[in-house]
């Protein structure tokens, strides 16, 4: 009954008013992807949450844009963030466009992948899907220091890959395994919204190669080349009104520098994990040239 009555004033309203003015949600989606607030620029679900349920939450929705500019990071917060904006779409009923800018590549482009058409620039980096993981051996360098590793585990691969003993065979092959597993999540969830616009062969494509903007319309990886302002006025109309999600500002004591000693302190005593936070954030943009 409810519907029927707001259905009923809207037909009036546009007779007398004319047909609204198209309206779209922009939410910029901009950082490396991991939880807990790790870096700098970091996105996971729960600082995009609230953002993605305000665009959607709009009324008079025309479609949500997402601006990307991400070098991936955590798969299983990419595929979180995915699964939301795909779930508010279907449940507002509301189309969503993608926009890579600078990149899309690995757990950046998953989450491009939450737009029913995605575009690019030229220049832009796409694709990298594929995975990854890191680190290093310090075996030799404690034996030169002549420092003793002591370490006591229940379960025998408890330590699996232990930086500070000798690499296993079988901690490799393992290692291989879950991240085959985890490829193949992210290989599955481009064929399933990507579909028969995938033109490029599939190892190409899965290889975690990345590739321009230009090439990546050839292969299927986005639709076409373009920006918000141009494809969001040639959809909609010159009128159409972009509205822009913003994060939740700082408490006014933040801004005025008026925070605790406690907190003053607790930065202090972080300053040490947040260069290697800084370090690694910026490693994961310089792989792209960034």
């Amino acid at each position: 009954m409810t519907e029927t009555i707001h259905s009923f004033l809207g037909r009036w309203r546009r007779k007398l008013f004319g047909e609204p003015t198209p309206k779209v949600a922009v939410v910029r989606l901009y950082g490396v992807i991991a939880a807990g607030g790790r870096f700098k620029q970091n996105l996971s679900m729960a600082a995009v949450a609230g953002q993605l349920e305000q665009a959607f939450s709009m009324r008079g929705l025309s479609a949500v844009a997402l601006l990307i500019n991400s070098p991936g990071g955590s798969p299983v917060q990419s595929a979180l963030i995915l699964k939301r904006i795909r779930d508010l779409a279907s449940e507002k009923d509301v189309p969503v466009l993608a926009f890579a800018e600078d990149v899309a590549a690995s757990g950046g482009y998953m989450l491009a992948l939450g737009g029913d058409e995605i575009f690019g620039n030229e220049s832009s980096i796409v694709g990298s899907i594929g995975v990854v993981s890191s680190g290093f051996g310090f075996k030799a360098a404690i034996e030169k220091l002549g420092v003793e590793r002591r370490l006591y585990t229940s379960g025998e691969s408890k330590a699996m890959l232990d930086a500070f003993q000798d690499e296993k065979e079988e901690d490799v092959e393992r290692l291989k395994e879950i991240q085959g597993e985890i490829h193949e999540h992210f290989k599955s969830l481009v064929r399933d919204r990507r579909g028969k616009r995938l033109k490029g062969l599939r190892g190409k494509l899965f290889s975690g190669e990345v590739f321009t903007g230009q090439e990546a319309v050839k292969l299927g990886l986005i639709d076409d080349i373009g920006e918000v302002r141009t494809v969001l006025r040639d959809r909609f109309g010159e009128k159409v009104k972009m509205r822009l999600v913003s994060e939740k500002k700082p408490r006014l004591s933040g801004l005025l520098g008026l925070a605790s000693s406690d907190s003053q302190m607790g930065k202090i005593a972080d300053m040490p994990h947040g260069l290697i936070s800084a370090v690694e954030e910026r490693l994961f943009w310089h792989k792209f040239g960034l």
